[in-house]
């Protein structure tokens, strides 16, 4: 019997052996993954500051990227960035305006999708003239009687803003100036445009003709699209071929552009624009912009003055688009000079 101690003692002792190895390697193990844990922790820690510096940092430079309208002469304004078709900054553009001649824009629009060929001619009948002049309203200069092509129309219609343009292309394409009042009243309904209603094709004042900035800005950025609109509506002059009221023909020129030229406004910002006027209306502008190859529209309404007064609308885009390059250029500059840094520069 006293053979059989010595063995079981070292069982004793190995079992014992076993047992202590083991819990010291539960123990390594736990303390392991204690270690791993607060590893892990500290780095999500540390994660979560990192995107919370981010997020505070993009909202920084979004605050400081704001483009500020309330200095503007317009009382209503908006403006997109056309390339992203988001909105940048705005300013009561929801409020109900009369547009004036910025009408046109769907005008054109309108016809542009109606219209087979560019180049047919229209006769512009005498009976359009005559409710035009007793108006005042803007004209571009074709008499009762003369023929022109539909491209002379257009044209006409978006550079001096010629309102016999836009009613002789109302009557060839609809039939009348109410049925193509329609078509753009089905037009604004198709890109959802919420303040608006027109009755004319020429924004001559009426009750039941409004818009807003936000709507005139998704008339134009719309238009844009087009090809033929946009190369009319950047344009600053036009030369209409002999008529026969015209043999030697004529030029229009962007009221805009004229404008700016006749008060030694220069802004290498501004691509293309169409004004607006009248007393209720005020000094009204939707215009294409582009600072470092980015695209803009702005639309303002309800300037104080008039043709007579210093052209506050054109004014107020030129503040704006003025105030996207000085935001714009410190964000390159500080690119360039990391890109510099990293190269050794």
């Amino acid at each position: 019997m006293s053979k059989n101690i010595k063995p079981r003692k070292k069982r004793r002792l190995y079992f014992a052996l076993e047992i202590g190895a083991f819990l010291i390697l539960i123990l390594l193990v736990g303390t392991l993954f204690l270690v791993q844990r607060n590893h892990m922790a500290k780095e999500a820690a540390l994660e979560a500051d990192r995107i919370q510096a981010e997020l505070e940092a993009e909202r920084e430079r979004e605050e400081a990227e704001k483009i500020d309208l309330s200095g503007l002469y317009s009382t209503s304004a908006i403006l997109l960035d056309l390339d992203a078709g988001e909105v940048l900054a705005e300013k009561n553009s929801g409020q109900i305006i009369y547009p004036a001649s910025l009408t046109k824009m769907m005008t054109v629009l309108v016809a542009l999708e109606n219209i087979g060929d560019t180049s047919a001619l229209v006769t512009l009948s005498e009976d359009i003239f005559p409710p035009l002049h007793n108006e005042d309203a803007s004209m571009a200069g074709f008499e009762p009687g003369e023929t022109a092509s539909y491209k002379d129309l257009l044209y006409g219609a978006l550079l001096p803003s010629g309102g016999e343009c836009c009613v002789a292309l109302a009557r060839n394409i609809a039939g009348s100036e109410e049925a193509f009042a329609e078509k753009m009243n089905e037009k604004a309904a198709g890109l959802g445009l919420r303040h608006t209603h027109f009755t004319n094709t020429t924004g001559l004042p009426g009750v039941d003709h409004y818009s807003s900035a936000e709507d005139m800005a998704k008339i134009l950025q719309e238009a844009l699209k087009n090809q033929t609109f946009r190369e009319i509506f950047t344009t600053k002059t036009y030369s209409v071929a002999p008529t026969n009221l015209h043999p030697q023909g004529f030029t229009f020129h962007s009221s805009m552009f004229e404008t700016m030229e006749k008060t030694g406004i220069q802004d290498s910002y501004i691509q293309g624009g169409k004004t607006g006027f009248t007393l209720d209306a005020g000094l009204c502008l939707a215009s294409l912009g582009e600072v470092n190859g980015k695209s803009y529209v702005l639309v303002t309404a309800h300037a104080e003055g008039n043709h007579d007064t210093e052209p506050y609308h054109i004014l107020d885009a030129v503040s704006v688009y003025n105030q996207i390059a000085e935001k714009i250029q410190p964000e390159k500059e500080s690119v360039a000079a990391e890109t510099g840094s990293e190269s050794g520069e």
